[in-house]
């Protein structure tokens, strides 16, 4: 009985502490709403490398914090999946930012485009002009004064006005050799725009980066290099020692920093730096998170976005457990209907079942180790169900089968269960063995059915042997509960008490 004892105590104090904590199930995208998109790699790419691409957007999920949120494969495309969260379009554009993290050397600094200039100008559409002798971000023109304290701002280079005739850069034409023109992201540099020269180095040089906040109340970003990028990086640092060279992503310039403008002469980085400037807390994060999980192995092309709303995911929770909860009831309905005072033990085994499955999925929802709860994995809960009751019915049965050959029912609980037991696991062994196959092979929601499934057989496999059994037991000790005249256990049974005296 000591059994019965904790799994009733583990039962009601998980529950009570999930409750506590407020944790609870974290919601698929079809029952928490939120926005789903399928990536297509713009070229034929191989396993390896789209496994590379999964694990990246993965990280860039995780890095902005999204709960519930899960990237994988569906065939040769990449599905995104964020649940739950209202600037989803936000989310879905930075980690879409697919293209390879590109440091380039700043030629000159670009107004704005103008299209009444371009109109005028009729610019050529071959290559981009040269900057100018006096727009150029030489280390000359530049002037970096470490020792009287000059910072860029203060002894800032001219732009190029002639650029603004010209249109930015497509990211689709953001090639590593070519020289472009990209805009810049709010706070990245002194200008609007820069014409940037061929990528020197890509974004696999660097092994991570964390934005970080100074003693002085500070934004920086902090970077360490790969054993292969840090020598990578310091030739480029010092081939263009107190310029500029830009960071950029997608066509879009995140920060331009000069090198090490506080020092007169170079030094090796040792293989980690820091860019520091005027960066607020969301510039430092976004520069950040492009840095570490910039750099995928292919360029991705959005091919369809779906809005799911909170309001449409809310109904379809409520009809699934709408559908479950009536399920359910016809089940204990049944249960005690036929079975009399073993039914309340169904009923009190699931009521139990039902906490612990509570607690643990709550608890797992705040970990990366299970698939978010959607209907899938509401399906799989309910088709454990009657996985669950028909391990009560085999051992009812086989109790029934007990008192039927004249032992009484004392008697007949251990006997019926060892004999029910065996029928018990090697039934959940073939629901278990599924449920791992297909969450290893299936891919989408299949994956959650077959885990929450394979969660409640283990479940079923724990209370049968760690519940049921000694509840019976407990009960069938009771004369009085045994010989009841409606509810007995004997009516359940459908064995006469004289029978059961005898």
């Amino acid at each position: 009985m000591v059994s019965l004892a904790i799994v009733i105590v583990i039962a009601v104090g998980s529950l009570a502490g999930t409750l506590a904590a407020h944790w609870s199930p974290r919601l698929g995208l079809d029952l928490d709403g939120g926005l789903s998109v399928i990536y297509k790699p713009a070229r034929k790419v191989s396993q390896s490398d789209l496994n590379q691409t999964v694990t990246i957007l993965t990280n860039r999920v995780n890095g902005l914090g999204v709960s519930g949120a899960t990237v994988g494969t569906q065939g040769g495309d990449i599905l995104v999946q964020v649940p739950g969260i209202k600037n989803g379009h936000q989310v879905l554009k930075t980690i879409g930012e697919t293209a390879q993290l590109y440091f380039r050397p700043a030629l000159c600094g670009a107004p704005a485009y103008n299209p009444k200039a371009a109109k005028s100008a009729k610019p050529p559409s071959g290559p981009l002009p040269a900057c100018t002798a006096a727009s150029q971000l030489t280390e000359a023109n530049i002037g970096v004064r470490p020792s009287a304290g000059t910072t860029f701002g203060e002894n800032s280079v001219p732009v190029d006005r002639a650029l603004a005739a010209y249109p930015s850069t497509k990211p689709t034409q953001d090639a590593k050799t070519k020289t472009v023109l990209l805009p810049a992201n709010p706070g990245a540099g002194q200008y609007t725009r820069y014409l940037l020269g061929p990528a020197a180095l890509t974004g696999h040089a660097v092994a991570s980066a964390v934005a970080q906040q100074t003693q002085l109340g500070k934004w920086v970003v902090n970077y360490t290099l790969t054993s292969k990028g840090s020598p990578e990086w310091d030739s480029l640092a010092q081939k263009y020692f107190h310029q500029i060279i830009a960071i950029e992503l997608d066509g879009r310039v995140y920060s331009a920093p000069i090198i090490q403008p506080s020092q007169s002469t170079f030094s090796s980085f040792g293989g980690r730096g820091e860019i520091s400037g005027h960066l607020s807390e969301t510039q430092a994060k976004t520069l950040a998170l492009a840095m570490q999980y910039g750099s995928l192995p292919v360029r991705l092309i959005p091919q369809t976005t779906e809005t799911v709303s909170p309001t449409l995911g809310h109904s379809a929770l409520v009809a699934g457990l709408g559908a479950g909860l009536a399920g359910l009831l016809l089940v204990l309905l049944y249960a005690i209907v036929y079975y009399r005072l073993l039914g309340v033990v169904v009923f009190s085994g699931l009521a139990v079942t039902g906490a612990l499955l509570w607690a643990i999925i709550s608890a797992l929802g705040h970990t990366s180790v299970a698939p978010s709860f959607d209907l899938a994995g509401v399906t799989g809960i309910i088709v454990s169900i009657g996985i669950t009751v028909d391990s009560y019915i085999v051992y009812f049965e086989r109790l029934k089968d007990e008192a039927r050959a004249g032992r009484t029912v004392r008697t007949s609980v251990d006997r019926g269960f060892a004999s029910a037991w065996r029928t018990v696991l090697a039934a959940d062994t073939v629901s278990l063995g599924a449920a791992v196959v297909l969450f290893f092979v299936a891919v989408g929601a299949v994956k959650g059915f077959a885990f929450f499934l394979g969660l409640s057989t283990i479940m079923d496999i724990f209370m049968t042997y760690f519940f049921t059994r000694p509840l019976v037991v407990l009960l069938g000790r009771s004369d009085r509960l045994v010989g009841g005249r409606r509810m007995g256990i004997s009516k359940g049974l459908a064995v006469s008490t004289e029978a059961e005296a005898a």
